[in-house]
């Protein structure tokens, strides 16, 4: 059967744009589904899916909308309205890709969208702001993000080229012959976090899950990993959780680069999936800094740079205190199965013997506040070694499992 392509784009500023589009996608054999998102002109290129249809389907009418129109108004509409209806095809196995394209308020609205759909659909954005920072309209979705060069008005070499590469791009992984399963060895997938500090242990951890029969997602712990995995979660792709890396819930605290926002480390608790946690590379933060560069606020620290221009400041008792607390109160509605593993003997590399952010007083503190804090609902197992030491580890691959089959 042919892919089917949906084509997001304002229709009354990119028509010509868009059947050129429609053109390619039908020249490789796919079927182009096109939605305008536009709101103010008329389409310049037929569309599959009306703007009043998108609108509607968004919760309002587009007259309504094209009283007094503004973007603030019309867009959390429209990128309603396109979501539904492609949830709704998606549903009735009516879609396979998603191509978006446009400007800097296209990209938003049509990343917005894609945002809200699966991981393994195929998601291409051309936009004229993708050689910039994309990190708002990829968030922690698989989209992927290209560079139209040139502005996406009117037909030239340049703008033809990208929008067949575009096509190319969406029709190649519509058509890829691996599909995301989860549920092909018949055992959960494993959800875990890692950070560079604790990859000698991941590496153990994930040779031990596989030879017990488990598959495992790891995500790196910066932020985006820590949501991406669970969002995951919620998708029902990740049902167990090795939660090595919780950096970013220190970062989050002191304003560091690994900040997983609000929700972190409560997804799995709040879902009851077994989950074990480990603190591993909480003992300090991640700061974007001019190279070789102390900020005066972590002078009076242990610190060591990760590269030239990422310091690493060791937290002191107080600060990993409230770093405690604050990962007990995240804890706090866990209903699952679920155990927290405490490596007395350093949290990742850096704070074992001999790493440049040795600290026993620190890692005491917060072990002496998380015993106070942590609901008793959640088994606490304390062991004089560090994060990665192999013992370390069997010890926490062997309690996940015992967790899941148990």
């Amino acid at each position: 059967m042919k892919p089917t392509i949906a084509i997001l784009a304002t229709l009354d500023t990119k028509g010509q744009e868009v059947g050129y589009l429609r053109g390619e996608v039908e020249a490789l054999g796919g079927r182009a589904l096109v939605i305008d998102m536009g709101v103010v002109g008329e389409p310049g290129t037929r569309p599959d899916v009306t703007n009043a249809a998108v609108a509607e389907a968004g919760g309002k009418s587009l007259a309504k909308l094209r009283k007094a129109p503004t973007r603030q108004e019309a867009s959390p509409v429209m990128v309603a309205g396109a979501t539904k209806l492609l949830q709704e095809r998606l549903a009735a196995g009516e879609l396979d890709a998603v191509i978006g394209l446009g400007g800097t308020q296209g990209t938003s609205n049509c990343t917005a969208v894609m945002q809200q759909l699966p991981y393994g659909l195929s998601k291409v954005m051309l936009s004229t702001v993708a050689s910039g920072d994309t990190s708002a309209f990829v968030g922690i979705k698989d989209v992927t993000m290209m560079f139209s060069v040139g502005d996406l008005l009117g037909l030239n070499p340049i703008t033809r080229k990208m929008l067949a590469n575009a096509a190319g791009a969406a029709y190649g992984m519509a058509i890829s012959r691996v599909k995301l399963d989860v549920r092909e060895s018949g055992k959960p997938v494993i959800g875990m976090t890692n950070l560079g500090v604790l990859t000698q242990g991941a590496m153990r951890a994930i040779e031990r899950f596989q030879a017990a029969g488990y598959e495992v997602i790891v995500f790196h712990a910066v932020g985006s990993g820590g949501r991406a995995m669970e969002q995951m979660m919620k998708e029902g792709l990740i049902t167990a959780v090795f939660d090595y890396a919780l950096g970013e819930i220190a970062d989050e605290l002191f304003q560091g680069l690994r900040a997983g926002g609000a929700e972190r480390l409560t997804v799995a608790g709040e879902l009851g999936l077994p989950q074990v946690i480990c603190p591993g590379g909480l003992e300090h933060i991640g700061l974007l800094v001019e190279p070789n560069q102390v900020p005066e606020r972590w002078k009076d620290h242990k610190v060591v740079f990760h590269n030239p221009v990422i310091l690493a400041p060791r937290l002191d008792e107080e600060e990993l205190r409230s770093v405690a607390r604050e990962v007990a109160r995240r804890l706090s509605k866990t209903r699952g199965r679920a155990c927290f593993m405490m490596p007395a003997a350093g949290t990742s590399c850096y704070g074992a013997e001999g790493g440049p952010l040795r600290d026993p007083r620190g890692d005491q503190a917060f072990l002496e506040e998380i015993r106070a804090q942590l609901p008793s609902s959640i088994e606490i197992v304390v062991r004089d070694l560090h994060a990665e030491h192999p013992d370390f580890v069997d010890e926490a691959v062997d309690r996940l499992i015992a967790l899941i089959e148990g």
